[in-house]
């Protein structure tokens, strides 16, 4: 709940009606992503979960089947009840989500997608007189005259999909298989059935993304876990029974208690929601869902789980790393820092999003009882520039993320910061002078050999209640300038040991080391202090005619130098355009 002032509650309400106009007009022309849900609900409580937190993004994303399956932990039964149960509750506050944003589906429409399965597990239910009105739905969805993709999303087995492409590969022209399966994209919670891996072997041009084998591996079960550096509170049993469960209303009311792990299937679409951020199409781009990249995961014999483990027989979409350190607020001085640990596997590329996404479904919980002026909504992430611009090695751009707003009028809080696994370079780009300002002014392209892309995302958060995120996406390709043989004799030059005088620091003049080696025609190196122990390395270095530019981090800070070339053995510059800096040769004896 928000408490405002009569000037700031006028403001409210000129951006409560541009919001309603501008959302009603988006929702008109925006593209959905479709979508076809497979739950073995009934099983254990994270289905149930799962779908509770559906209905509520159910006007981001076109819900086209609700389909009850089996599973290994559910192999004789189906359940469509429990999805009735969801939409009924559902039905009951539909009314008042609209009041927040429109598109919401009335109750009765959701229910008419309720499908079953064969209540009978894995491959007994695919095969010739096996089809289910399920599978049956499943085709006449990808028939349907869409030029969208068709998302099937599998919380359980897969083995009503698996009849459905059964069936289109014994009915349908070779061309006309090929057609109907290239519209499909699938995302398995692992293997929860016999059918994951015969279809992967059966149709190897099938979009699939899995993490097969154990449940603790997979990149899905970050939703839920435990890990340092994660903000581990939002998926506590207390945070969900004061921001979900209790106090807001009938979907709440059903929200049950966590038994093993809470939503474990949610991450199989959670990057369909549109929040600037999230490109399905792309999963290597990473998004709230998670990172995948596409390639066969090795096979190890040895390891055994409860589905069978086959070798692979082709790539698909799989655990891939991040690395990322959590940024943090600052109590003083700059609002955010980033925080002592670095963490890197394939489960940071959900958890590193968590906070996000927990605050958006505690936000839209709160919409099934709230007034539109009593919750908050989240900020509209905007761009003041091409979402994808092309530069040459050492020519600079600005990114620019000025005219994002908040419809609640809140202010804003913004960070720009490299997604550098989304692209191509493999090096680090500095954004100066700080990160988390809505405007920067410029950044300096680094040398490349090839044509190389960096994305480059924009994170705006607001300050209401939860505080909720929207983001940005720039794309920058780098081209080769041309002129390494400029850059060759700039490396040379500086390659070596260099005494720096940085003048006029707070604390007094400071004299550091640099230790510069030529690399791949590059610099890298690192720094001392005078007595010869390493305080820091170089993290990255740009070369232009007769002069460098020095990245690296101090207590957590990065920092850049520039020295450009006065004689032989001496260099000028300055320290992040601030402090004047002197250089001179060490001359090794």
């Amino acid at each position: 709940m928000k408490i405002k002032m009569r000037m700031a509650g006028i403001i409210v309400s000129v951006f409560t009606i541009m919001f309603l106009i501008t959302a009603a007009a988006s929702a008109q022309t925006a593209t959905k992503h479709r979508l076809i849900v497979i739950t073995d609900i009934g099983n254990e409580p994270d289905d149930f979960m799962s779908m509770v937190r559906l209905m509520l993004y159910s006007n981001k994303i076109d819900i086209e089947g609700l389909i009850a399956s089996t599973s290994i932990h559910q192999s004789k039964k189906v359940s469509p009840d429990l999805i009735e149960k969801v939409i009924n509750a559902y039905g009951r506050v539909q009314p008042n989500l609209l009041k927040h944003e429109p598109g919401y589906p009335t109750a009765q429409k959701l229910l008419g997608l309720v499908k079953k399965g064969l209540p009978v597990y894995g491959m007994e239910g695919v095969g010739k007189g096996k089809d289910s009105e399920s599978s049956e739905w499943i085709i006449k969805m990808l028939e349907k005259e869409d030029s969208r993709p068709l998302w099937v999303t599998v919380w359980g087995g897969p083995n009503t999909l698996a009849q459905a492409l059964f069936k289109i590969r014994a009915t349908k022209s070779e061309a006309e298989a090929k057609r109907l399966i290239s519209k499909l994209r699938v995302y398995t919670i692992s293997d929860q059935d016999n059918s994951g891996p015969w279809i992967r072997k059966n149709f190897p041009d099938l979009f699939y993304i899995s993490s097969p084998g154990s449940y603790d591996e997979a990149t899905w079960s970050a939703i839920n876990k435990v890990f340092p550096g994660a903000n581990n509170e939002v998926v506590s049993n207390d945070w969900l029974l004061h921001n979900i469960q209790e106090g807001h209303g009938p979907l709440g009311t059903i929200y049950p208690d966590v038994s093993f792990g809470m939503e474990g299937d949610t991450p199989s679409w959670l990057s369909l929601i549109p929040n600037g951020l999230n490109e399905p199409e792309h999963p290597n781009w990473g998004g709230w869902g998670g990172r995948y990249e596409l390639y066969k995961p090795p096979f190890d014999r040895e390891k055994k789980w409860i589905v069978p483990l086959e070798e692979e027989t082709r790539p698909f979409w799989t655990n891939a790393e991040d690395e990322y350190t959590p940024w943090v607020k600052g109590k003083w001085g700059r609002a955010v820092v980033k925080d002592t640990g670095t963490y890197k596997d394939n489960h940071v590329t959900i958890w590193r999003w968590r906070e996000d996404f927990q605050n958006d479904f505690a936000a839209r919980m709160a919409w099934c009882t709230a007034d539109y002026k009593d919750a908050n909504h989240p900020p509209v992430a905007k761009l003041n520039m091409s979402d994808q611009i092309t530069v040459k090695s050492g020519e600079t751009f600005s990114l620019d993320g000025s005219t994002s707003y908040d419809p609640d009028g809140d202010a804003l809080s913004f960070l720009w910061f490299q997604y550098g696994e989304a692209g191509t370079l493999n090096k680090k780009i500095a954004i100066l002078p700080a990160q988390n300002m809505s405007v920067i002014p410029e950044v300096r392209a680094p040398q490349v050999d090839s044509p190389q892309t960096a994305h480059f995302i924009l994170k705006v958060t607001d300050k209401g209640t939860p505080s909720l995120t929207r983001y940005k996406r720039v794309i920058v390709t780098i081209v080769p300038s041309q002129r390494e043989e400029v850059h060759t004799a700039t490396a040379d030059y500086f390659a070596g040991k260099w005494s720096v005088l940085l003048k006029g620091l707070p604390q007094g003049d400071t004299k550091m080391i640099f230790v510069l080696e030529k690399k791949n025609g590059g610099i890298t190196g690192i720094i001392q202090d005078t007595a010869g122990k390493e305080i820091s390395k170089v993290t990255d270095a740009e070369l232009k005619e007769n002069e460098i530019i020095l990245y690296y981090d101090i207590q957590g800070n990065e920092v850049r130098l520039n020295l450009r070339k006065k004689d032989h053995d001496h260099a000028a510059g300055s320290m992040m355009g601030m402090f004047d800096v002197e250089g001179e040769r060490i001359k090794q004896k």
